[in-house]
């Protein structure tokens, strides 16, 4: 998505543009795929409405309208018991949590809401932050485990500015929803909006080359080569490359060692991620946070808490996630013993569910998702310019003040339009 609205931003202002993507089509992280008879976004992805900046490019698009918006629920599964915690009255009744530390968690979130300057937290280790502010009970209870269910052992490496940036951003949905949980999706999901971007792009008359990976970016008396693993190579006045760091350093020729070496700190977590189809509804939460260890993922999303299940014809699609280093061992085990470890655990959560109810499964492994947001981040993260005349390097690591999700992508590429287009030539 962030190399599409680069796209269709340059040539809508009079550049000539070519997109090489590796797969067989455009999408990356917001892809669509079928399984089961259905096809849906490989990725569970979900609308705010305050996701000003999606919002704008689905207007573009002519799209903003299929928008559907609905409430949503919001469960924790703590104890081996389900909790829902879509309301005050509901998280003042939260078990696991005493009085005290219910207020010390809300202080915390609305303290963390009204924070304006985040710079400041990145030079402060989440753990501390949080346990400063919630006391240590409630971390050990409550901000460990979910840390941990996003970022492993690596929440010790985490800045305060990552758990800001979620809590500002659901906070900010909460706003904008008259203090609801409103959620929203395309109708037609992802899936839709990349054959319609698409189709806009080429009728706008950007030249897209799928299952083109990119060997090279080479810059050679004032022009940058770009030459693909087989086919031929292609001379332009500029490239930008929106490729994980380490890509991008292997990519680009001519690069200096010290650009190199910033691109290749870059810390990233990967994803694996189980997709289930199931003949009935789970739970009814569209997200249920999970703070018991023995767990092997990370959440339930339930996605057909969210849309209509006429959608899957009247099936129910769930997503169950696992954030992980990628080095972590998940990467190289079997598709059958991830989802027999998997499944296992969400009948285990959840006796009712039957082995006839679970009608297919499917599995998404990406080593390179989100940047760790590490203390100094926003000083560590790489310039979008390079020494390399002609060659700039956007991708998602330079979102250091936000969480990985489709709006910010089309923030930064918005950013990227700002600070790069008075060197594109046209």
């Amino acid at each position: 998505m962030l190399g599409m609205t680069l796209a269709w931003r340059l040539r809508r202002a009079g550049h000539e543009v070519v997109l090489y993507e590796a797969a067989p089509h455009l999408g990356g992280l917001a892809d669509a795929w079928e399984f089961g008879g259905i096809t849906w976004d490989r990725h569970y992805h979900v609308t705010l409405l305050s996701d000003m900046a999606v919002r704008g490019l689905l207007r573009e698009l002519d799209l903003e309208e299929d928008m559907r918006w609905v409430e949503t629920r919001t469960g924790f599964y703590t104890g081996g018991k389900w909790f829902s915690m879509s309301n005050t009255l509901e998280f003042l009744r939260f078990p696991p949590l005493n009085l005290l530390d219910k207020l010390r968690l809300g202080g915390t979130i609305f303290f963390a809401s009204k924070l304006r300057n985040w710079k400041k937290l990145e030079y402060v280790p989440v753990e501390k932050w949080l346990t400063r502010l919630s006391g240590k009970r409630v971390f050990q209870k409550m901000w460990l485990p979910l840390l941990k269910a996003k970022l492993g052992e690596n929440y010790q490496k985490a800045s305060a500015a990552f758990i800001w940036a979620i809590i500002a951003r659901m906070y900010a949905a909460r706003q904008s929803g008259l203090k609801k949980e409103m959620f929203g999706y395309l109708r037609g999901g992802y899936g839709r909006l990349l054959e319609v971007f698409e189709q806009r792009l080429k009728a706008a008359g950007v030249e897209i080359h799928t299952r083109t990976p990119i060997r090279s970016v080479t810059e050679q008396g004032g022009l940058v080569t770009v030459s693909p693993v087989s086919g031929r190579s292609a001379r332009f006045d500029e490239v930008i490359v929106t490729t994980p760091c380490r890509q991008a350093a292997k990519m680009c020729t001519g690069l200096t060692g010290a650009e190199v070496e910033r691109l290749k700190r870059i810390e990233y977590q990967g994803i694996v991620c189980v997709s289930v189809l199931l003949n009935k509804p789970f739970k009814g939460f569209y997200v249920t946070n999970i703070t018991d260890d023995w767990v092997p993922f990370t959440a339930v999303i339930e996605m057909t808490a969210l849309v209509d299940p006429e959608t899957f014809g009247g099936k129910h699609l769930v997503y169950l996630p696992k954030y992980v280093s990628p080095r972590d061992p998940l990467f190289e085990q079997s598709d059958k013993s991830i989802v027999d470890s998997f499944i296992g655990a969400l009948r285990r959560m959840n006796p009712e569910l039957e082995e006839s109810d679970i009608l297919a499964t499917r599995i998404s492994r990406v080593r390179e998702v989100l940047a760790l947001s590490t203390l100094n981040y926003s000083v560590l993260a790489p310039p979008m310019e390079t020494s390399v005349p002609g060659v700039s390097v956007v991708n998602s690591s330079q979102i250091v003040n936000g969480t990985l999700n489709v709006n910010e992508c089309v923030r930064l590429a918005d950013a990227a339009m700002a600070q790069l287009t008075g060197e594109v030539s046209a």
